[in-house]
């Protein structure tokens, strides 16, 4: 300690009026938050590898000069055991989406705009940060390659599966391995990877811009480790849809930063990718967990078995690796770690009806709780077109109305005299409208709010949905949009729905197909 307010001292002339020890997770370095007179701050560190620091000096110089977000160095003792950097104060992104992971994953719009923050960003890092890197400087090895992979297959080996007791052949897993590892290390690789990019190492200021730190384990490597690292992280339990929506994020970003390969070629290797990254977490919660008997690790393992389970249901077509496939198949059906219970899909005449575990409360809310009408199923829809002249259509349902659109920005075809005295279901009205286009694209969102509307109410078991369209008369563009509407949602859902064109005192229904 005294030897880091000794470089504070020669640093800033003055000594510090406040020293701050700060909490380190994994990390053999100590922190502390020294703060003058002025009450402004700057962070110290201590590390116990001059190598390691020094890879992080050298890292953080040459990032700052490319003008990347990470911590500038301010000063260095001579011996490199102690250096300050700038302060990025106490706001973590893993802080930042506490509250959607926390909720099994449901992170608010809020925390899907950091991740996606965050995910634009590393393309900046990997590219731009490579240029002109010297990479002897890297600690403890300069490049990703074939000798690391087999290290850490190794490592999944001995500290996970053996301590499973799972049968396995160990030359034929063995001769998977070294093709495995050949793949990930096939594709040039000229991009910084930063090995450990995580919520944790990720800071944020107070307009919400991410800083990176804790990179100096980073090396010479390919582009997908780190994506899939962040993504395929077991605690933070990304929804698939979400994981779909920032691997796409990021693959645009880069674009603005090299050239890109096809998005098929992009997802296979992210694919494998993955499956490294997972194979390596249950090798360091093996260690951690079985042999170091650290409860954590232990609790951690379920979410990365699952995450495991997820990607095998990719397909064999995936991964070319048929006996180390097999192998890790019969890892997930272990009798230990099948006992998750899965959701049950309950299903009453052929129609989905409300899960019971449909909502797991956050646990800063209290516990969920269900509408009387959840689980009652099937699912009817009711749809009418009306003229707004003669008001809204009652909804007989007692549920309030549903949906009502209003169709009268479109063009009208009652306003010509061939059509006068036809409907939206005649021949000559839907050409019209249809050759028009206004009618096609007012229904796309209608479409898209209507078949998230169902899918809902199908998977909670509701039973009654209704939409209404009105025009001025009620006779071409509400008919139009109703009858469409309504065949579309019966089509592609199998479900029950009534149609009536009440002005022209038409009613149908359209049967469930079960």
């Amino acid at each position: 300690m005294e030897k880091l307010i000794e470089l504070y001292k020669k640093w800033s002339g003055s000594t510090p009026k406040n020293i701050e020890k700060l909490p380190v997770a994994g990390s053999n370095r100590a922190y502390y938050r020294l703060t003058n007179e002025e009450g402004e701050a700057v962070i110290g560190v201590v590390g116990t590898s001059n190598e390691e620091n020094h890879a992080f000096i050298y890292l953080s110089d040459h990032f700052t000069k490319r003008q990347l977000p990470v911590p500038k160095v301010l000063a260095v003792s001579e011996d490199e055991s102690r250096y300050l950097q700038i302060d990025l104060g106490n706001r973590s992104l893993f802080d930042a989406i506490r509250g959607g992971r926390e909720a099994g994953g449901r992170y608010n719009l809020a925390e899907q705009e950091l991740l996606r923050k965050v995910i634009r960003e590393l393309p900046n890092i990997q590219i731009r940060g490579a240029r002109g890197l010297d990479y002897t400087h890297c600690y403890p090895q300069p490049e990703f390659n074939e000798e690391g992979v087999l290290f850490d297959l190794n490592y999944f080996k001995y500290c996970f599966l053996k301590a499973t007791e799972l049968d396995f052949h160990e030359l034929k897993l063995e001769a998977n391995f070294r093709m495995f590892a050949r793949d990930l290390t096939a594709e040039p690789m000229e991009a910084f990877l930063y090995r450990d990019f995580q919520a944790r190492n990720i800071m944020l200021d107070k307009d919400d811009n991410p800083y990176f730190i804790d990179f100096q384990g980073g090396r010479k490597g390919p582009i997908y480790y780190d994506l899939a690292s962040f993504l395929w992280q077991a605690s933070a339990k990304y929804s698939f849809k979400l994981r779909r929506e920032l691997v796409l994020e990021y693959y645009n970003s880069l674009k603005h930063f090299t050239e890109v390969p096809t998005k098929r070629h992009f997802v296979n290797r992210l694919s494998l990718f993955v499956l490294f990254r997972l194979m390596q977490v249950l090798g360091a919660y093996g260690f951690r967990g079985y042999f170091e008997r650290k409860q954590h690790f232990i609790q951690s393992i379920p979410a990365a078995i699952q995450n495991l389970r997820d990607l095998l249901a990719l397909g064999e077509g995936v991964f070319p690796y048929p006996y180390m496939m097999d192998m890790l198949r019969r890892l997930t059906e272990l009798p230990q770690f099948t006992h998750i219970e899965q959701a049950a899909k309950n299903r009453t005449d052929g129609y989905k009806v409300a899960e019971k575990d449909i909502y797991v409360a956050n646990p800063q809310d209290g516990p969920a709780t269900f509408s009387k009408y959840d689980g009652n199923g099937p699912l009817l829809v009711r749809v009418f077109s009306f003229s707004f002249k003669k008001g809204i259509p009652e909804d007989t349902s007692g549920n309030g109305g549903g949906y009502v659109f209003d169709c009268r920005s479109t063009h009208n075809p009652g306003r010509y005299e061939p059509y006068k005295k036809i409907t939206g279901l005649d021949e000559a009205v839907i050409r019209f409208l249809e050759d028009d286009g206004e009618i096609i694209e007012f229904l796309k969102p209608v479409y898209a709010l209507a078949e998230h509307h169902v899918e809902r109410y199908m998977q909670r078991g509701f039973t009654d949905l209704m939409f209404s369209f009105g025009c001025t008369g009620g006779q071409h563009r509400s008919v139009y949009s109703a009858q469409h509407l309504a065949e579309h949602l019966n089509k592609k859902y199998g479900i029950e729905v009534h149609i009536t064109h009440r002005e022209q005192g038409i009613e149908q229904v359209l049967a469930a197909k079960i």
